[in-house]
This record gives structure tokens, sequence and C-alpha cells, in this order.
């Protein structure tokens, strides 16, 4: 293996993140597949996608100096994902893995928009605290990790939670080590699933307060779709519904929603109104294919916010959080 960076390791950045990046080939349905049947396709797209580069990405897009550190193969996917990062000026710090391919995903889009997410990664792309220098992370004002690559996320956060950088989590599925990355992190910012799956309780919203508990988090959230954010800060409850767009495609919305609450955060913004940009840039990236089928502006960002044009809360669990807290 070989490291690949890009400028010196001294450059002081807003978002330093460390994890997943991802080749997208997305494949639109009228429908989703039944069980046992056969379905034909018309067309298909590669694109770049993962949750942490895409955050990266946006983020650099609206003005912030980033850096990203991950793994990559030695295929032609990794030299899309090399060329992307240097279109917009992001600092990288890529460990090439030989003979290895790149990680893969299979996205299916049905008629509404919803993506089904098929993922294929090589165990030797995981990122390992060897690949780490603190000073990538401590020259950073804030950090953003996946609950994939958790050995190395925990690595970082603990770096950043010595020096005082605020460390937010993108999780999504229980892996090994998530019970010490915890209470390194500020911001858990969950799937909807992922908290009743670490803590047992059915119940979304106990879930949620239980998780900002074993946390100990300065806030917990879940991101619920069309009903947007639900938050908890140990205290109070706070929900965001989503904003109305035309939806092409669902994929990379976590992912901006990421992006848009850290763009927030290094704005120095309240919290409902980092809530909403993060909301609003989820959902112009929906109108189109892919995990950064549109990364809008901020200008772009703050119209959708300005129209406030949002969904009727249906579920249940966000119903009763607005009326809870």
């Amino acid at each position: 293996m070989k490291e690949m960076s890009h400028k010196p390791k001294s450059t002081k950045v807003d978002l330093v993140g460390v994890g997943l990046n991802a080749t997208d080939t997305v494949i639109p349905l009228a429908s989703f597949p039944a069980l046992g049947s056969k379905t034909e396709y018309s067309e298909r797209s590669i694109l770049l996608g993962g949750e942490v580069s895409t955050a990266v990405i946006a983020c650099r897009r609206w003005g912030l100096r980033t850096r990203y550190i991950g793994r990559l193969g030695d295929d032609y996917a990794a030299r899309l994902h090399r060329a992307a990062f240097d279109d917009v000026g992001v600092e990288t710090h890529i460990t090439a893995v030989e003979d290895a391919a790149s990680p893969q995903s299979l996205i299916l889009v049905d008629g509404s928009g919803e993506r089904t997410v098929l993922c294929h990664r090589d165990p030797r792309l995981t990122l390992q605290p060897e690949d780490l220098h603190r000073e990538w992370i401590t020259s950073a004002r804030a950090l953003l990790v996946d609950g994939y690559h958790t050995t190395a996320a925990i690595t970082a956060a603990g770096w950043a939670r010595e020096a005082g950088i605020p460390v937010i989590a993108d999780l999504d599925v229980i892996r090994p080590g998530v019970d010490d990355l915890l209470p390194l992190v500020d911001y858990v910012l969950a799937s909807r699933e992922f908290p009743s799956a670490l803590t047992g309780e059915p119940d979304p919203l106990k879930a949620l307060k239980l998780l900002q508990e074993r946390a100990d988090c300065n806030l917990a959230g879940i991101t619920l779709g069309l009903d947007g954010v639900l938050t908890f800060n140990g205290k109070q409850i706070l929900q965001r519904p989503a904003y109305r767009v035309s939806t092409v495609d669902t994929t990379g919305a976590g992912d901006l929603f990421h992006a848009g609450f850290i763009y927030g955060l290094l704005q120095g913004w309240p919290l409902e109104r980092q809530l909403d940009y993060a909301c609003a840039a989820a959902a112009l990236n929906c109108t189109r294919a892919g995990a950064r089928g549109r990364i809008g502006t901020v200008e772009e960002i703050t119209r959708i916010m300005l129209a406030d044009q949002r969904y009727t809360i249906q579920n249940a669990i966000a119903r009763e959080a607005t009326t809870s807290s």
C-alpha cells in the first residue's frame, strides 16, 4: 500500500472527514422488483458517492476548507475519485491498496425516487489508525466520521476530543467498536433504525433518548425521510419537517444532510437553522440522480428555506415528538 497525499500536512481546514467513499451504479426502475421476478432496466449511470467523501465535497463547494482521509483501490474508480477531489480543491490523504477494487454500490431507484443500496467493500480498504496522522485531525475545526471505519474513527475522534474539536458521526449500522466510539462523539446523526438496533428499544423516540444518554453527546438525531429530522439534546426534543421537492433519487440525501448540519455548525447558527439548512440541502440533492446529483449553492439552498414548502408530518413518532417536548 502507498499513501497519496496532496498539500502539506499542516494546512488549516474547517472540516476533516475520515471514512467512506463509493462508486455508485444507479439503476432507475418503474417499481421495485418482486421476490423471484425478472425486471428489465433501460439505463444505468456510474456516479461517485460515499457518506464522508460526499459531505466533504459538499462543504468545500459551500466555501469551507476541507480534507479527506480514506482508502481506495488502484482501479479506474480510484482515479475518478481523486479527480473529483482535485476538481473542487479538497486536500486528500488517500491510502492506495494495490490489486484492490475501490468500494462499489449498486443502487436501485424506484418510481417514487426511493433507493435501495447493495454495497461491496474489500476488507483491505478498511481504514486503520496507522493511516492517520494527528495533525491532519487537530488542524481542523470539525471532524466527521462514519460507523464503518470504526477503529480509525475512534483514533481520530480521540485526538479531536483532546484538542477540543467537535466530532460528528454519521451512523447507520451497528459495527464492532461503536460503543467505544460513541463517548467520543459530540453530535450523533443516525439513520431511523440505528438507535433501536443499538439500544434494543423498539420505540424510536425512546431509543433516540437512550442513544443521547449512552453517548452523553450534545445532540442525537435521526433522519426520517419525508418527516425530516428528529433530535434530542438531553432536555428538549426538536423536530424539523422535510422540504417539498420533485424527488428523482433519494441517494445521498443523508450525506447532504450531514454536510449541511456541519456547515451550519461552523457558521455558529442556532440549531433550528442548522437543521433547516441541512434538510434543504438534502431535498435539493434529491431532485437529480446520484449521491451528488445536485449539491446546490448556499444561495439555492437558502431559497428553499425561505419558500418554506414542507411536507406535512405523517409519521406518528414525529407527531408525538412535537407534542411531548
